[in-house]
């Protein structure tokens, strides 16, 4: 594998997800032991022609020798693409290159609801921008995926819960989403995007969980009392992860409360 030398990658160091995978690129020999940095610690004169506010929202990778700054995708692909040259015809293909970049700015602009930072430095002069349009097909990419699975997941419930129309799961998960949305725009307006995209990341994350038990039930058939303390144990990580999340966003237990108090009343609907 050969190694991108003289160049720097400037990474998100309250971004765990962007640590683990720069730190990947030099542990494997992509680049070199000095590979990589925190843009939070990197000095203004150190590169005076990058964009600092673009390098937080795409990873900046700066070529030491010449100054010059790609972003985005186009560093990713810089790095791979020395890496594993029979990659490089692909990773210069317009039309690849624009769909990954799309993917990547998905991904990017969702990244601190994805993994959440455990601490923010708000004095920080710049933060990572929001773009409405990336959250929102965040937020309806999770809604239809997590519905989708547990409409799956709801026949192995057969015996314990009634099984509903092929709808049912996409607008319990929908409702939750708009009952929550109204929720905070009355307790905490300013914070509602950041809390949506988190709980959907919650709803997405258990949902994901349950795949496992429905791989499993391609081969074997046990008593739907199974699958039904696979879902709860799923529901009881899930509750944890949210009183995480929502500490971590400094919300309290409002949130949680109204999220369990929704989750109660439609099992009663259901059961009824």
């Amino acid at each position: 594998m050969k190694t991108l030398k003289n160049h720097v990658v400037l990474f998100d160091a309250e971004c765990p997800m962007c640590s683990v995978y720069t730190k990947a690129f030099v542990k494997t020999g992509m680049l070199d032991g000095g590979g990589r940095a925190a843009y939070q610690t990197m000095p203004v004169d150190a590169c005076p022609v990058y964009d600092r506010q673009r390098a937080v929202n795409e990873i900046a990778l700066v070529n030491l020798k010449s100054g010059e700054v790609t972003y985005g995708i186009k560093s990713l692909f810089k790095i791979l693409g020395n890496a594993w040259p029979v990659f490089a015809p692909l990773f210069a293909f317009k039309p690849f290159v624009w769909v990954m970049s799309k993917a990547y700015a998905f991904i990017s602009y969702n990244r601190r609801i994805i993994i959440p930072p455990t601490k923010e430095d708000a004095a920080f002069a710049y933060q990572p921008g929001f773009k409405l349009h990336y959250r929102i097909t965040f937020l309806l990419f999770t809604w239809f995926c997590t519905g989708f699975i547990l409409t799956r997941y709801a026949h192995l419930l057969t015996g314990m819960v009634p099984l509903g129309n092929a709808y049912r799961e996409y607008i319990i998960c929908g409702g939750q989403v708009i009952f929550q949305a109204l929720v905070i725009s009355i307790y905490a307006k300013n914070k509602i995007w950041v809390y949506l995209g988190n709980m959907m990341t919650i709803s997405f994350a258990g949902s994901l969980l349950l795949l496992i038990p429905l791989a499993v039930s391609h081969w074997f058939q046990p008593a739907p009392f199974v699958y039904t303390l696979c879902f709860m144990t799923v529901a009881g990580l899930m509750f944890l992860e949210h009183i995480r999340r929502t500490k971590l966003l400094g919300l309290g237990w409002v949130m949680t409360i109204t999220w369990v108090s929704y989750r109660i009343a439609l099992l009663v609907l259901i059961l009824n």
